[in-house]
């Protein structure tokens, strides 16, 4: 077990500059950093969570299944046939063949047919979607601005703005994020107020956006899902678009709060699962966080690095089932999978809201949660695995996995280690949630994904921040910045958040898609990727 928890651990000498005072002044000072790295979990694949994406495989796949083997059957029996002896067969009932039993089977087959195609969920489009970039006179901060707000609030003392210094100069974090100028104030910034100011601006603009490259009136929107984990006022945000648009009494409103940030594919679920039971609606996803009311005022460092990732964001989504918006539908919903290791406490414990011992409220983070979301990712892609991977890919994963369990313990590990999907195979775009430069790395490293599997999470983080559940909107705004999504592309969008969750949706490309007027990177995309990368 010690040589295990070793191998999680990685060092690095960072140079803090030259002491400027004490028996060193003058000097150079080195300190060495001790990181915890993701565990290798595509080498650890727990045999109960591929039994559980086969489940899901099979049941989709059963009716499929049958039809090619009714067809071979009725093909040997008819096929050696010519026209003329198969026609005398139908008609003559001494053969066995009589015109009843043909209008019975067929009849038979069309009913079989029209069960399968009625009893398949309907398919549920994505027509577009927004993403708010905030003003860059009111919001937009260099990391030196954003240091400088935090000393002019007088609420951290000189240790915890020096680590939160070190945390962005590591993050992945650049120059151009947005927060709200009220986290500079010295008075208290988590009031109702000012969450109910942020959050206007923020779903407002969003929502504004996306209704008009729908042109959908907000009176034709019949589901309507708001998630904003930490913010939760009453009456609820998803109450306040709905006064703001003035939309239909009889909307089926829901709000998400307290689910982090893989709460927006939550959303999406039950978004989802909305519009199967109510043919003929549209939906609309808003995913949010509000980074003022979340701002921790406090020195407990473990709560301090939030304060560094989070960043203003937006994202809005309109959803459809309808078949007649087939012709214009951007993408289509393919498959979504969640996985809550909830049961288990050190994951519910993991990202855990609470107040220090000053009675200031923030996020406490985990020491332990990379490894926590390794698990967690672990558990989610083998689930995903069988529903998106090609069929040679599952087959030779599937087959050295029975040939390690039939080897048994005695065996070489190296010899029986199971083979490791290729998931560049089954998706063409990759939208992992920008969490932090460390995750990503890792990510990166345990699913053996390219710079460019890569490049739209790592271009979000360095513009945008960490804009929790709305970050994968971000991502996939970026790839259509650079007119990368092609008609039948497969998109990965992955996500995952306190409680602990992780999240994967797969959406398919209905067309190319063009880089349109409206979009967050149009005046920056040029400049990426960049070499910091």
């Amino acid at each position: 077990m010690a040589a295990a928890e070793q191998q999680l651990l990685s060092t690095e000498i960072v140079n803090r500059g030259i002491e400027s005072s004490g028996p060193d002044a003058g000097s150079m000072t080195f300190s060495v950093r001790v990181r915890r790295r993701l565990p290798d979990f595509v080498n650890s694949v727990n045999l109960k969570y591929v039994k559980l994406g086969y489940h899901y495989l099979i049941n989709h796949g059963i009716y499929l299944a049958t039809i090619p083997v009714l067809v071979l059957v009725f093909g040997a029996e008819v096929g050696s046939l010519s026209g003329e002896e198969l026609w005398r067969k139908i008609w003559d009932s001494t053969a066995g063949y009589d015109l009843a039993t043909v209008l019975v089977s067929l009849a038979l087959f069309v009913f079989t047919l029209s069960v399968y195609f009625m009893s398949r969920p309907r398919s549920i489009y994505l027509l577009d979607f927004a993403c708010y970039k905030p003003t860059d006179q009111d919001f937009k901060v260099t990391k030196e601005q954003f240091i400088e707000l935090a000393r002019n609030s007088g609420k951290f003392n000189e240790s915890s703005l020096e680590f939160k210094k070190r945390i962005l100069q590591s993050s992945g974090i650049g120059d151009e994020t947005y927060v709200t100028k009220s986290i500079g104030s010295p008075g208290n910034t988590a009031t109702m107020k000012e969450g109910r100011a942020e959050a206007s601006t923020v779903i407002f603009c969003a929502l504004d956006e996306l209704f008009e490259k729908t042109h959908i009136r907000p009176k034709d929107v019949g589901i309507l899902v708001v998630n904003c984990s930490v913010f939760n006022p009453t009456p609820s945000l998803s109450a306040m678009v709905i006064n703001h648009y003035k939309m239909r009494g009889n909307i089926l409103s829901f709000n998400l709060g307290g689910m982090g940030c893989s709460a927006g594919i939550i959303a999406l679920d039950l978004a989802r699962d909305m519009l199967q039971a109510n043919p003929n609606n549209y939906a609309v996803v808003v995913s949010t966080e509000m980074v003022g009311y979340n701002w921790y005022g406090g020195n407990d460092r473990s709560m301090l690095i939030p304060n560094c990732y989070f960043r203003m964001g937006c994202s809005a989504v309109m959803l459809s089932n309808r078949r007649r918006d087939y012709p214009r539908a951007n993408y289509r919903l393919e498959h979504i999978v969640r996985t809550h290791k909830g049961a288990d406490d050190r994951s519910f414990r993991s990202i855990y809201q609470e107040e220090d011992s000053q009675k200031f409220k923030g996020l406490k983070i985990s020491k332990d949660l990379v490894e926590i979301g390794g698990d967690a990712l672990k558990t989610n892609i083998t689930t995903l695995g069988p529903l998106v991977l090609p069929f040679s890919e599952q087959l030779l994963f599937f087959s050295t996995l029975v040939w390690k369990l039939l080897k048994g313990n005695g065996a070489n590990p190296q010899a029986t280690k199971p083979y490791i999907p290729d998931y560049k195979l089954a998706f063409e775009h990759f939208c992992v949630h920008a969490a932090s430069k460390t995750v990503l790395d890792e990510l990166q490293r345990n699913l053996e994904l390219s710079d460019k599997n890569l490049e739209a999470s790592r271009a979000t983080l360095h513009r945008f921040g960490n804009t929790s559940s709305s970050s994968i909107w971000y991502e996939l705004a970026y790839l259509e910045a650079k007119e990368r999504v092609k008609r039948g592309d497969r998109v990965w969008q992955l996500s995952f958040g306190s409680g602990f969750k992780c999240n994967s949706a797969v959406w398919k490309s209905m067309r190319k898609n063009k880089r349109q007027s409206r979009n967050p990177w149009l005046d920056c995309i040029d400049r990426y990727p960049q070499r910091e990368f």
